[in-house]
Formats: C-alpha cells, structure tokens, sequence
C-alpha cells in the first residue's frame, strides 16, 4: 500500500497565524485532525535578502502546534535572540507538515532531515535549531525515506528557492560534512563516549586531555567530527557554554566547515571558531586554556616549522592550549613531509590517549558503496602493491580501467550530466601529482592556443590543473564560497589530492601517472617521476637524520584519490605495464 501524500499548510507567521490555520482547515476536518491534533513538523522562514535571495530558517516539530505557536510568538523572543529576530520581521511564513503516519519518532526524524537538507542549501543563510534528533528504529522507521521525499518536493511546489531539487542537496560539500546525517551505531556509541569525556575532563578542570579518533579515508570521521562541534557548541558545563574551537589544515575542508558555522550560527561569539591551526596557536596562549579544541584530519598538521608556524609540532602546541584536544587522524592521508608522522611518534600518540582511556577507533567503511572485495583490492594494490583479478562488486560499485583517457574523461562527464538521478552529478577527474603545477604563478611560455595553464597531459589528450579556468567576475562571486569540485567549471580541470582530500565525489576518474608503476611483478612508487616537491624532498626525523620516505607518501596520494568514489572509479595509468596489468586484470574478471 503506497503511502498517502502529506499534508502542507503555508500561513503568514504572525500575531494572528493560529486563526489563520485554524481557517484555511475549517472544511475538512481529517485535515484539522492530522495538524491540530496529531505530531507536527513546521519550518518558519524569512527572507533576510531580497535582492539575493538568502532566508533564515527555523525548523521544529511538536504533538501540540497551536500551544507551541503561541509559545514562539509570545513567550521566545523575550529570551532568545533568533525568535526576537524573527517576530521583528514583516514577512514570515510558517509552513506545517502532517500526516496520518506521524508519531513522535518520525517527525524527529522528519524534523533532522530537513536541518540536514536546508543546511545545505545555499539560499539559507542561518539555519535555527538547538539539537539533532535522528532516530533509531522504531514502528514506522521504514516509511521515512519515501515519505521525506514526497514532503520534500511539496515543499518544492510552494518555494523553489527554499527546497532545491535533493540531487542538488546531496552533491553539496556543506551536506557530506553535515553535522545532521544520522549516525551508525559505531559513530553514535563513539559520539556518546567523547561527550562523556569532554563533560568530565571540564567538570574537574582537567587540562592537556587528547581524545585521538583514528579511521581509514571512508570510515565517517567527518561526519561525527561535525556532529561533535555541533553538540558541544551548544552544551553547558557548570552553568557556562563551551569555548570551542575546530581547526583544519586544508584549504577546501575549511570553506565548508565555516559556512556550517555560520549557517548554524555557532561563530556568533567566537569570530574565528573554525580556522586553521597556525592562526589558533598564534592568538591563544598556554596560561588561558580554551574548552574544546577539534581537529579534522590532524595528519595534515605540520610537525615541523614552516612559513607563520615557528614551533615544532602544531598538535603539542595545541594541546598546551586546551583542555580536551580532539584529533582525527589517518596514517595513511599524511601526504607531504611537513606533515609526516614517524610511526614511533604515531604509537606514541596512541598511547598517550590509551592511557587516559581516550583511544577511539572506526572501522566501518562509509564512503565508499563498495563490497569488501573491492575495498581489498584497492588497499592491496596501494599498501599491497600487487594486482590481483578486479572483483565483480556485488554491490554494483563501478570499478572500471578504461584504454584511453579521453574515454575515461567521456565517462565521467556523462555521470556529471546525468542529473535525473540521485547517485549522479558530483563526478570528478584526478591525477596523481605527476605533471607540472607552480601555485600562483603562470607557465613561462603560452601553448598554440593561447591558454596560459598548467596541464595534465598524456600523448595529445591534456586536462588543466586544478583551480585555473578563468571565470567571470559574477562566476567568481557564485563561487567564491564553493569547494573546488561543487564549482560547475572544475568538470574540465584536473583535481590533486590537495582539492580533493576530505571530499565525497559520486563518481571519480583517476589518472595514475608515471610515478606509479608496475615492475617484477609488483607495484612500485618512483618520486623521481612525481612532480609533488613537498612528499619527495627529505625530512629530518626525531633523532636528526634526514631521510626520503617519498615512497610512502605517494602510496598515501594513491589511496586517497582512489577512495573518493561513492559509486564508481575510473582508472587510466599512463605507465605501460601497469595499464596492461589493470586491464588484464579486468578482463579476468569479466570471463568469470
């Protein structure tokens, strides 16, 4: 039996809202039971910008809409700022959901996913609500999916602006890195034990605390690294609202965690609340410890000086200027030897959280929609570095070595183009940094065509580099707060590990340069043949010596381009006997 069509109801949100409602259902009463009576979810907005465009939105849910109304137009703006806000507006409407299926479970899970979707649309500027309410299983749990999705495109019927096609949603990078994305029960049980920690270590004034998160690219650091900063931006600690901070060595990465602040208006009291570590180290001393510090990826963070960074080791700077330190760390997503971690200062860091019972570990793969086969494959052909027959993915997880780099261009750009469904749209092409790149500066001498870019080039077929199509003014305006691969021009560049580490793409086309190659019988990682200065120069060690450990750093570029892929990966290798070992491989495969 198919579910019934829910019920919407739009009214102005004013001092005389609830005799509005009450009127626009006096002729049906089923309609007055299923909104008067019955759990609710209502979305109140206001457009901030006419001109642009923008809203700030509340969204809530309640088993009493009339008495909660009343509640926020009388009783919450005396005491909160974004309701005071909101009753000064001359043009509100308040939207109200009802179904017959609604109970209280399923308009909490009606109510997260719609902060999870309007937190990433970009015409929402501030986005209100104090908590995340996914739930777990219960009665009608099943009936969630379908039935957001058809409350969604009503929701489309009365503002487009507002409610975007989902396609579009879910190919935001603000989306993937949302803090409202229900969690597995691994990210849930391990969310639970750092507020436990967090509440306890700022109870008894204890400083220096590291809680180290490890997990490999896919494992859903991110999404319980947001959910963190979310819920501990707005938790109180003997009577006083955290000081917390969320730093992020990466460029990219960056864009989207302040646009969740500011959508989310965590940065109301704290300007610089999501930056990077350098400028954190340099504006906070060790005598006035911060709460809170998060750290995404914190094998990006430098562990040795460089440029503004005077010190020695940012994570131990860090740690010294805050009571609880929370890292996410991936061994193997460390790329460039200012970055590199000896595996004696990794245990290390492990041992120094085991002690103090803050060691937390993910192994739930969660990017990748891939059967373990595959995942297997991939880390044996990078840490392995063998290649056995390419698995038939009983997911139906797309792994495919094309003959040309022009088919696997074309592939790609007929999944970014496919926009009827939601798996496709956000498809990408990457390469190893094996080809020429100089940030900020311009090849000395111009092709035939006049275009002044870097490229990735291989036999007649080039792609440009990351981040060099020239754009309109107005092009740069739209983009400005974009990530490189949501920016609509990038489908024609190249993107390097470090555009796209940290990112989701639903379909990624790799191009594996000459760096990699396959000899003997196995895989082998040539820095001589990378153009990537900052993993193949020499770095001094803890005991001084100076040593080239290039090798491991490009296996880790390796695995973190092949791992972007939600629901497919392109592979084309420019080496001659690797090409001819992947597509031997796949051709196995295929007369299996």
């Amino acid at each position: 039996m198919s579910l019934k069509s829910p019920i919407i109801e739009e009214i102005r949100y004013d001092d005389q809202a609830l005799e509005a409602l009450k009127a626009n259902l006096e002729d049906n009463s089923k309609k007055q039971e299923l909104l008067l009576d019955y759990p609710t979810d209502y979305i109140i907005y206001s457009k901030q910008n006419q001109k642009t465009k923008t809203y700030e939105v509340y969204v809530g849910e309640t088993n009493d809409i009339s008495r909660r109304t009343f509640q926020h137009l009388n009783e919450d703006p005396k005491d909160r700022e974004d309701w005071n806000r909101l009753s000064k507006e001359d043009d509100v409407k308040m939207l109200v959901i009802g179904h017959e299926h609604f109970n209280k479970s399923l308009t909490l899970d009606i109510e997260n996913r719609l902060m999870l979707y309007l937190a990433s649309v970009d015409a929402v500027k501030k986005l209100d609500n104090r908590r995340t309410n996914s739930q777990n299983k219960y009665y009608t749990s099943d009936e969630m999916e379908p039935l957001f999705s058809k409350i969604w495109r009503k929701l489309r019927q009365k503002n487009a602006e507002l409610f975007p096609v989902e396609r579009v949603i879910r190919d935001s990078a603000i989306f993937k890195a949302s803090p409202f994305h229900s969690l597995t029960s691994e990210q849930a049980t391990s969310r639970d034990r750092i507020l436990e920690k967090v509440e306890s270590a700022i109870k008894k004034e204890k400083t220096g605390q590291l809680i180290f998160v490890e997990g490999e690219a896919g494992s859903g650091k991110t999404v319980l690294l947001s959910s963190l900063f979310y819920l501990l931006s707005n938790e109180t600690v003997n009577n006083k609202v955290l000081n917390n901070y969320l730093l992020v060595n990466h460029d990219q990465q960056l864009k989207v965690y302040k646009q969740i602040a500011t959508k989310l208006d965590l940065d109301k009291d704290v300007e610089d609340i999501v930056n990077k570590p350098t400028h954190f180290i340099n504006t906070h001393d060790e005598n006035h410890p911060v709460d809170v510090v998060l750290v995404d990826e914190a094998h990006l963070l430098w562990t040795q000086g460089k440029q503004s960074y005077r010190g020695k080791n940012q994570l131990e700077d860090i740690l010294k200027r805050a009571k609880v330190t929370i890292v996410i760390f991936d061994k193997h997503q460390m790329l460039t030897t200012e970055e590199f971690w000896e595996t004696s200062q990794i245990d290390d860091l492990r041992e120094r959280a085991a002690q103090q019972k803050n060691l937390i570990q993910l192994h739930n793969q969660m990017r990748m929609d891939a059967s373990p086969a595959t995942l297997y494959w991939i880390h044996d052909f990078v840490f392995g570095r063998k290649i056995t027959v390419i698995p038939k993915d009983d997911r139906g997880y797309d792994l495919k070595v094309f003959k040309s780099p022009q088919e696997l261009e074309a592939a790609v750009k007929q999944h970014a183009t496919e926009k009827e469904s939601n798996k496709n749209g956000l498809s990408r092409m990457l390469a190893t940094f094996d080809w020429k790149y100089v940030d900020k500066k311009k090849p000395d001498v111009k092709p035939v065509d006049g275009s002044n870019y870097w490229y990735v080039t291989v036999g007649k077929w080039r792609k440009p580099w990351n981040l060099q199509i020239n754009q309109t003014k107005e092009e740069k305006r739209n983009n400005r707060d974009l990530a490189w691969a949501e920016q609509p021009q990038t489908i024609n560049e190249i993107g390097s590990t470090y555009t796209i580490q940290g990112f989701d793409l639903n379909y990624s086309g790799v191009i594996i340069g000459p760096s990699v190659k396959y000899r003997n019988g196995k895989v082998i990682f040539d820095p001589d043949a990378s153009w990537n200065k900052k993993a193949v120069r020499k770095r001094t060690l803890r005991d001084g010596s100076k040593v080239k450990v290039g090798t491991e750093l490009l296996a880790n570029e390796l695995n973190v381009l092949l791992t972007r892929g939600v629901n497919g990966l392109y592979i084309y290798a420019v080496d001659p006997a690797l090409q001819d070992k992947l597509l031997q491989m796949q051709a196995e495969r295929d007369l299996r």
